[in-house]
């Protein structure tokens, strides 16, 4: 079986809506192919349908629903729901399969279909290849007698807000605290202001007034620039800001000051630590700042980089046996909380630590100092290999012996468009900002 996936990328189908495949006709064979797959294993399967704030959301959750029904699945409609609350919902109600209907950070005009399991995890790769495999082959509409049913979940929204609130200890209160949330315009945009209103936050809800078009607009996690100014404004004490499906998180302290995701990653390890309990080791990827790796390495946690995407990191915590992983963009991975990123449970799971100690974020972070990080990027076309480039191996091992334990150099393609990015990190921005320069150089002209 060829390996290579043609729909799938490393979180689901994404792409501009009403361009294919994210359209209603490729959305219906989708879900009926899925469907006929869990019939393979279950008499009468039940998926779970959520979605974000786009406007191509009901155009593909309609489609997805048809889809299921004819080939005999029951559909639970979750309405608009953060993607770890669909996780968390599938597992809850011992659903076959949860869908989410959203594109995460980007904009309006993109919209994807992602899947959990059954656990509220994402599915393997050799299920993706076999769904790919199967829109191959004709469809096989059931007779009305086998149809699925389709409902509305009351209260989805109520039961998530619950156990996001069930992830603290009892007695925890934000009472005192005034909190901006913005999230972004996006599937939380009522769930986040209630979450910390019911914990006795004064909140101020800013990017939660969604029109189907202003998704991560010059709002949240994608755009944090306004939680800062209005924190500072306001005279909050946190600001936190998600993004369109709110699985990542970054926070902002009372003087304006942003915090991402690598450290919150750090903060929520040393709070545990501090809880006594014993950490083996954290996972990052590629980006992650070479201070926050020090950091650890003085606490004596362990720390291991993967790929860039929150699935490489996920695989890396399940292979070791770990619990705590994350990315700079504040994708971070809490696995004794939830299955997957969930950036309101992280968020109180930060709050918390803050308020149990009397510490601000700034002083959980002094162990941290992140290093400055020079990235330029390079056009390059995706048939040419960057490796073979002996000049710029030649100045890449320059620039190494140069910065030697003080910083580090990362040359990589990207997975989504036509260009080498080329990163140096070092403890000096300017050394940092040179060496980027020579290794794009060395690049164009090896």
């Amino acid at each position: 079986m060829d390996m290579r996936r043609q729909y799938f990328g490393t979180d689901g189908i994404r792409g501009r809506a009403g361009y294919f495949p994210i359209t209603p006709d490729f959305a219906l064979h989708l879900a009926h192919v899925v469907g006929r797959m869990l019939h393979r294993n279950e008499e009468r399967p039940a998926v779970l349908i959520g979605k974000d704030t786009r406007i191509s959301g009901h155009m593909l959750e309609s489609a997805l629903v048809s889809g299921f029904n004819s080939s005999g699945v029951d559909v639970v409609l979750l309405g608009t729901l953060p993607t770890p609350g669909v996780a968390y919902l599938t597992r809850a109600l011992r659903a076959s399969l949860g869908v989410v209907i959203s594109a995460s950070h980007n904009t309006f005009e993109d919209n994807g279909i992602k899947f959990f399991s059954a656990k509220g995890t994402k599915l393997p790769y050799v299920w993706e290849v076999a769904v790919e495999q199967m829109l191959l082959d004709e469809p096989h509409w059931v007779p009305a007698i086998a149809l699925g049913k389709t409902q509305l979940l009351e209260d989805a929204a109520g039961r998530y807000i619950e156990f996001c609130k069930s992830t603290c200890d009892h007695a925890f209160t934000l009472r005192g605290l005034k909190i901006v949330v913005d999230a972004g315009h996006g599937a939380a945009y009522q769930i986040a202001p209630m979450v910390f209103h019911e914990l006795g936050a004064e909140v101020v809800a800013i990017g939660c007034a969604p029109d189907g078009m202003n998704i991560n607009q010059g709002a949240g996690a994608a755009h944090p620039e306004l939680l800062a100014t209005t924190v500072s404004g306001c005279g909050a004490d946190f600001g936190i800001a998600l993004d369109g499906d709110a699985d990542r998180l970054l926070v902002v302290d009372a003087a304006g000051r942003l915090y991402n995701g690598d450290e919150l990653l750090y903060l929520i390890v040393a709070d545990r630590l501090e809880h006594d309990e014993s950490i083996a080791g954290a996972v990052g990827t590629l980006m992650t700042n070479m201070a926050v790796e020090r950091a650890f390495g003085v606490l004596d946690v362990d720390f291991m980089r993967t790929k860039v995407g929150d699935r490489y990191v996920l695989e890396e915590l399940s292979r070791r046996g770990w619990t705590f992983g994350g990315e700079g963009s504040g994708h971070l991975l809490i696995l004794d909380r939830h299955s997957t990123g969930d950036g309101l449970v992280n968020a109180l799971q930060i709050l918390q630590a803050c308020v149990r100690t009397g510490r601000t974020l700034s002083q959980w972070l002094l162990p941290v100092q992140l290093y400055p990080q020079a990235l330029l990027n390079v056009h390059w076309s995706p048939d040419r290999d960057w490796r073979s480039n002996a000049l710029l191996a030649r100045v890449q091992a320059q620039v190494e012996a140069e910065l030697g334990s003080t910083g580090r150099v990362l040359v990589r393609h990207s997975g989504t468009e036509p260009l080498l990015h080329v990163m140096v990190e070092a403890q000096d921005g300017d050394q940092a900002s040179r060496c980027a320069e020579r290794l794009v150089t060395a690049a164009r002209d090896g």
